[in-house]
């Protein structure tokens, strides 16, 4: 069971076709929508400010959002959150993507179909144009984005989309093998791609 939280008489909201680890962690006024996937040891925690994550969104291990009482932290439609990373008070647009480690302040504005990279700081009240690289401590806008590395960035958010419907599907608690099989299967994927490869990889 996923664990939930009310608090102060507001509880969380979950879309049916969202996932949410079981390990992850939503308190209060949060709101996740559909196709969305939060990923182990994630921290929604709503007990100040509105939590808001969009459709087809994904907010990846041990990620953490939080604001300020009175402010909404969003991600926009198809933003990708990488591992790790903190938002608080603050938005991302639609098809951007935080990459590792990074930090988001409050009311700073990440444009749509943007990359910070990782282990970047976003100070407070930082607006970043709409397809915009972002790099550094405290970051700052490096140049536009090309259409491949946007295309790069979306197929895979498309691949957590997909995650989310096997996650679903597929995902269950069990024990672990004491024993290698003859014949392992690997992780097939409906849109493969080698993400790994793209210089820009940051989530």
């Amino acid at each position: 069971m996923v664990k939930v939280y009310e608090i102060n008489g507001v509880t969380p909201v979950v879309h049916p076709t969202a996932y949410v680890h079981p390990s992850a962690v939503l308190i209060g006024d949060v709101i996740v929508g559909p196709r969305c996937y939060i990923g182990p040891l994630a921290s929604l925690r709503g007990d100040f400010g509105r939590l808001i994550l969009e459709e087809g969104a994904n907010l990846q291990d041990t990620c953490v959002m939080h604001g300020f009482p009175g402010a909404d932290t969003v991600v926009e439609q198809d933003g990708h959150i990488g591992h790790g990373a903190v938002l608080h008070g603050c938005r991302i647009g639609r098809n951007a993507l935080v990459g590792m480690n990074s930090v988001v302040m409050d009311n700073a504005v990440i444009g749509a179909e943007s990359i910070v990279a990782a282990m970047s700081f976003v100070k407070a009240g930082m607006e970043v144009p709409q397809r915009s690289l972002v790099v550094g401590s405290p970051a700052k806008v490096a140049r536009a984005l090309r259409d491949d590395e946007i295309q790069w960035k979306s197929a895979g958010t498309a691949q957590y989309q997909e995650l989310a419907v096997r996650s679903m599907r597929t995902m269950r608690e069990t024990e672990a093998l004491t024993e290698l099989p003859a014949e392992r299967p690997r992780m097939e994927w409906d849109s493969a791609l080698p993400l790994h490869l793209h210089k820009n990889a940051s989530a």
